[in-house]
């Protein structure tokens, strides 16, 4: 028994390592994530099984911008993770088209949209989102091979009135 345990224990002993740097990156620098659904179409094709890459580095800092893709825990089902289009930081103003009203966004929050409004469920719905729910920024394309890209910051035209230099 002790001989087999000698024979193991360096596999096992570099298994828990490598393990706990694997977690401890994941949780700290970058991740790679599924993005289902057609809410985001263009940026991410709903026909195609669609991986992402997600920045972590970010959010010691909440160092996201408008413009930005992030991954959050949804603030109606903390189960799953979602994928949206950051448009407002904490003290902007938004216009809702949909509602046809205009809307200060609270300090600790943020506004996300889905690219494709038409089927997505989003800050439209559930109003602003804390800051504190979001997981990374999402900065390349990395599955399917002939999609890789990096995924571009793009914003609304004429729904903003932005608080300050963020």
């Amino acid at each position: 028994m002790a001989r087999a345990w000698a024979a193991v224990r360096p596999y096992v002993k570099g298994g828990i390592t490598g393990g706990l740097f694997g977690v401890t990156f994941a949780d700290w620098c970058a991740s790679v994530a599924s993005v289902d659904g057609a809410s985001m179409y263009p940026t991410f094709d709903a026909q195609q099984a669609t991986r992402a890459l997600v920045s972590k580095r970010c959010l010691s800092r909440f160092d996201v911008s408008r413009g930005d893709v992030v991954l959050f825990r949804s603030p109606v089902n903390h189960r799953e993770l979602v994928v949206k289009r950051l448009i407002a930081l904490p003290g902007d103003w938004i216009q809702i088209p949909e509602k046809e009203e205009i809307r200060q966004i609270p300090q600790g929050h943020c506004w996300l949209e889905g690219d494709n409004a038409a089927v997505s469920l989003d800050s439209r719905l559930y109003g602003p989102v804390p800051l504190g729910l979001l997981q990374g920024r999402v900065t390349h394309v990395v599955w399917p091979p002939n999609r890789i890209s990096q995924v571009e910051r793009k914003m609304p035209e004429g729904r903003i009135m932005p608080k300050g230099p963020f």
